[in-house]
């Protein structure tokens, strides 16, 4: 039966999933009100007056055709449903109580408590590394006899090893034997003092390895040994042999290991996701397959700086007592460490309130401050290893939501919450930040309160629901169906076809238009920093734009533009979470982003001023550039177009030297004497120009050249805006939206044939825009 499933599983899926859209498509209907295609029309009692009546009709495959009235899909031929419009918010969905029913849609409450993360690892016992003794050759000779015959042997400190003949031990002892048969020390001058050879000789003997007792031996007996014997200098188990007896060895040569075995190491494997959980001196559960069923205990001593590449974890080394001697190195052990999480991720362990531990020996833990008993290195209070103590407020407690309730979409999430006193069944979705995962739930960083009625189960059905309703979801972040990108094989259709979901533009109160251009500004001061890739000001920057959102008056906006407002505040909200905490420039780029992303939505969405910069580009972009601007922008089309090519095909050779004619045009331009603005802002772009080819001559595989390609081809627009770029060929803008792990790349090509540079032969047409550069075109993907 299960080889059964196994091989149908493949079908079992598609079946689940048409049956999935099917039932997006009857709740979409009902949504709307439509039967078989066709709106209801519903009339009040008193009056008899129309109520509503659905005005946009878009595909359940394909929610990017929007219409005004009944048909077919374009793509698909199926029957457009209809649309009902709602003022009550950008991402609400209205369900039946039979419908809700249907669904089996479940809630669960936001709450504030200490959650649990469970951490697995895998691992095996070892020896520990500080209590293994090395008996080792102090002078060159041969065995004479080893007393440990095989490994495993039991042995105590003090316990003779091997006997070594050495001639230059024989040497040494003879020397002594001869001054300390003279009466006096000898000294060279009755104005030095006298010099004690006997010392010496003793001295000497000690750095060979004899003991005092075997010196004061020799000199009791008046005659030197032809063999030395070597003792252990610790007690435990013999665990190597390395030479056999009549071997000749050398100073320094290994003859056993001896390790104690009553403290063991257990190294283990965690997985780089578990990292935020783990910390010094935490307490580790483990079993064996020796012991089934019998728990060990250890504590975190080590937690290595290093991550595994190749197996993506990091080694994590526990002490465990062995008094017994059961435990065995090279165990298997399977171990857990149960963290308790306070809020923002930080791991709370009250036992250790107070407490002063020691770096290097977990198990040494005092409540005054003070040395280890162990290696005398002083002692650090717990928190600075990186925990955190009871607290007594509320908000030590993290915000926790189930991890049911999570749709991920990467660092952020899509969380379904139940509108309270709604007259029927009401959901909001919602985007969340959230943090690491502690077993069934995650933490939250921004995005829900304290006692949000979040959606368990019935989440996806509404996610579909808002999705054929044209609006903002999971598969769909813009609405409309464009948040979905094309992967060829369909038509996409024209930029004027269906109708658009956009505000309609009205009058902003003088204090909501202020505050909204207060968030421009900052965004462009945070623009500045991510230009001079300060981090820190960048954070800053973030902290200030959150300021400035929240400045903005939500009440003084008017009902049918204040949903689209608070769709706008809660996306820079999160941008505002994120860049608080970035701590590289990937990071922040990523986030810088979506900042644009989501203020172009605010000033497409809301009636604002251009500020002089947007004002003065347009006018520069129709004003014709001077003609030595102009001659010098030749010649950079066509080999940007070989480029493209090439990484579209994945040419390694054929990018880099498509990358020459570059260079080579750049270093012949000679500067242009002239004080207009053309010349000045072409200046500033050429520079700009050569450090991006400068990038390209440097890399060397298809990923670097790519990453700069996506520069390149910024500069590119970036010129055809300002410029217009001389070419006889008709230049069309293309944007993916996958590249760079989501977040996407545009690109100039002499056509409209989808062929994407930054994905090659892996994902040739992935494209979501396809326009001419004055005019929006066709993306026709099979030519």
């Amino acid at each position: 039966m299960n080889e059964l499933i196994k091989r149908h599983r493949g079908k079992l899926w598609i079946a689940q999933a048409v049956a999935f859209v099917l039932f997006g498509v009857f709740v979409a209907t009902w949504f709307g009100g439509g039967e078989s295609g066709e709106s209801k029309v519903s009339a009040t009692p008193a009056t008899g007056e129309v109520q509503s009546k659905p005005s946009i009709w878009t595909c359940s495959m394909h929610p990017q055709i929007r219409r005004d009235g009944p048909g077919s899909c374009p793509i698909c031929g199926m029957d457009l449903v209809p649309v009902r419009e709602s003022a009550d918010g950008v991402r609400t969905v209205s369900i039946s109580s039979e419908i809700k029913s249907l669904m089996n849609v479940q809630v669960s409450p936001v709450r504030r408590r200490y959650v649990t993360a469970e951490v697995r690892m895998v691992g095996k016992v070892d020896y520990d590394e500080t209590r293994l003794a090395h008996i080792t050759a102090w002078v060159p000779g041969r065995l004479e006899r080893m007393f440990v015959d095989f490994t495993g042997v039991e042995v105590n400190k003090g316990d003779h090893m091997v006997q070594i003949y050495s001639e230059s031990l024989y040497t040494a002892q003879e020397e002594l034997l001869a001054v300390t048969k003279r009466d006096r020390p000898l000294s060279t001058s009755r104005f030095i003092e006298p010099i004690d050879l006997a010392e010496s000789a003793r001295e000497k003997l000690r750095l060979l390895g004899l003991t005092p007792e075997q010196i004061q031996t020799i000199e009791q007996r008046g005659k030197s040994s032809e063999t030395v014997t070597i003792y252990s200098p610790v007690g435990g188990v013999v665990v190597a042999k390395n030479k056999q007896e009549g071997d000749r060895v050398q100073t320094g040569d290994r003859i056993y290991t001896v390790a104690d075995l009553n403290i063991l190491w257990v190294q283990m494997d965690a997985y780089e996701s578990d990292l935020a959980w783990l910390r010094y001196g935490q307490d580790v559960e483990f079993t064996t397959e020796a012991y089934p069923g019998e728990v060990f205990r250890g504590r975190i001593a080590f937690i290595d700086p290093v991550l595994n590449e190749d197996t993506r974890t990091v080694k994590v080394r526990v002490n465990v007592p062995n008094d017994d001697g059961r435990l065995k190195p090279e165990m298997f052990v399977r171990a857990i460490v149960q963290s308790n999480i306070a809020a923002g991720g930080r791991v709370l362990n009250a036992s250790l309130a107070g407490k002063w531990i020691s770096p290097m020996h977990p198990e040494i833990i005092k409540d005054q401050p003070g040395d280890c008993d162990i290696c005398g290195m002083p002692l650090v209070r717990a928190e600075s290893l990186g925990y955190v103590t009871a607290e007594p407020t509320n908000a030590a407690k993290p915000l926790i939501v189930p991890v049911k309730a999570v749709l991920l979409t990467g660092t952020r999430a899509i969380v379904y919450v139940q509108v309270p006193d709604a007259e029927k069944p009401t959901y909001e979705g919602r985007e969340i930040v959230i943090g690491p995962r502690a077993g069934d739930f995650y933490l939250v960083k921004s995005g829900l309160k304290e006692a949000d009625l979040v959606v368990t189960n019935g989440n996806f059905k509404l996610d579909s629901a808002l999705q054929i309703s044209a609006k903002p979801s999971m598969m769909t972040p813009q609405g409309g169906g464009g948040g979905g990108h094309n992967h060829g094989g369909m038509e996409m259709p024209k930029a004027d076809e269906g109708v658009t979901m956009d505000a309609s533009p009205m009058e902003l109160v003088p204090a909501v238009r202020d505050a909204m251009l207060g968030i421009v500004k900052q965004y462009k001061t945070i623009q500045e920093k991510v230009e001079a890739a300060n981090l820190a000001e960048i954070r800053a920057g973030y902290d200030e734009l959150g300021k400035a959102v929240e400045a903005v008056p939500a009440d003084l906006i008017g009902p049918q533009m204040r949903p689209q407002w608070f769709e706008v505040a809660m996306l820079l909200r999160n941008d505002v979470t994120e860049g608080r905490e970035v701590n590289s420039m990937r990071e922040a780029d990523r986030v810088f982003t979506l900042t644009r992303q989501h203020v172009d939505q605010m000033k497409a969405q809301f009636p604002l001023p251009m500020s002089h910069d947007e004002m003065q580009m347009p006018a520069m972009a129709n004003m014709d550039a001077p003609p030595e601007v102009t001659e010098q922008l030749s010649g950079f089309v066509a080999p940007y177009l070989a480029l493209s090519q090439a990484l579209a095909a994945d040419d390694l050779d054929a990018a880099k030297q498509a990358v020459d004619p570059f260079h080579q045009r750049l270093a012949s331009l000679l500067p242009i004497v002239s004080e207009s603005k053309a010349v000045e802002m072409w200046s500033k772009e050429k520079r700009d120009l050569s450090e991006i080819v400068a990038r390209l001559q440097k890399a060397n595989d298809l990923v670097a050249l790519r990453s700069g390609f996506a520069l390149l081809s910024e500069q590119m627009l970036s010129l055809e805006r300002m410029f217009k770029l001389p070419t006889d060929e008709t230049l069309y803008e293309l944007h993916c939206p996958m590249a760079f792990e989501g977040r996407g790349a545009s690109w100039l090509q002499s056509d409209d044939a989808v062929r994407n540079p930054y994905y090659g032969a892996s994902m040739l047409k992935c494209a979501d825009r396809v326009e001419s550069l004055g005019s929006s075109v066709e993306s026709k993907t099979d030519r």
